[in-house]
């Protein structure tokens, strides 16, 4: 077998295995996000069931208020978003290593091609084999610049993520408490 039967042989392996790592990656996501589903939708029929034994019970319209005020709870509904965008993240950066591996792969491929057709290239194409080789280093360097982009961008957004998240949960607690405070204030 050649040595380029050989590097292809590699390299359809490397691609196969890169594929099936990608499923796998992508398969555990989607057991996260159903395991996920049916935590919050057993949550929500316990959290309704007793919801609705308290309404039963409510006597007048201060206790209504109040109740009605508890029936949203801002905190659950960001913790859900919060553990969504996690596993999304998760695998989000999963595939991003693997993509990034398969490109670095891929590169080398390319640079040792680039050396090997140097090495045999006719007497005087010196002049095209170093513009094929200046502009696989400009190549390159352009995707580890855009990569750093994308890494940076995605920092970013993690933390302005993180940030509305905090702010939402603050001003759904100071509602809730001007609410229950209302509610005490107008019973008196």
């Amino acid at each position: 077998m050649s040595a380029t039967q050989q590097s292809l042989q590699a390299s359809q392996k490397a691609l196969l295995d890169n594929v099936l790592a990608m499923q796998e990656s992508m398969f555990a996501g989607f057991e996260k996000l159903v395991d996920l589903n049916l935590k919050a939708t057993k949550s929500a029929l316990d959290g309704a069931a007793e919801k609705s034994k308290a309404a039963i019970e409510l006597k007048d319209a201060q206790e209504v208020l109040a109740f009605t005020s508890s029936l949203v709870s801002p905190e659950k509904l960001a913790s859900y978003g919060k553990e969504v965008y996690d596993i999304l993240i998760g695998v989000q950066g999963d595939i991003s290593k693997l993509t990034e591996g398969h490109l670095a792969q891929g590169q080398q491929q390319v640079a040792e091609a680039v050396e090997q057709f140097a090495r045999n290239a006719p007497t005087g194409s010196e002049g095209a084999v170093a513009l094929l080789k200046s502009s696989l280093a400009t190549a390159t360097n352009a995707y580890e610049s855009a990569a750093k982009a994308a890494r940076q961008a995605a920092s970013a957004a993690e933390s302005n993520l993180q940030a509305a998240t905090n702010a939402t949960l603050k001003a759904a607690a100071d509602v809730s408490k001007a609410a229950k405070t209302g509610a005490r204030s107008s019973a008196k």
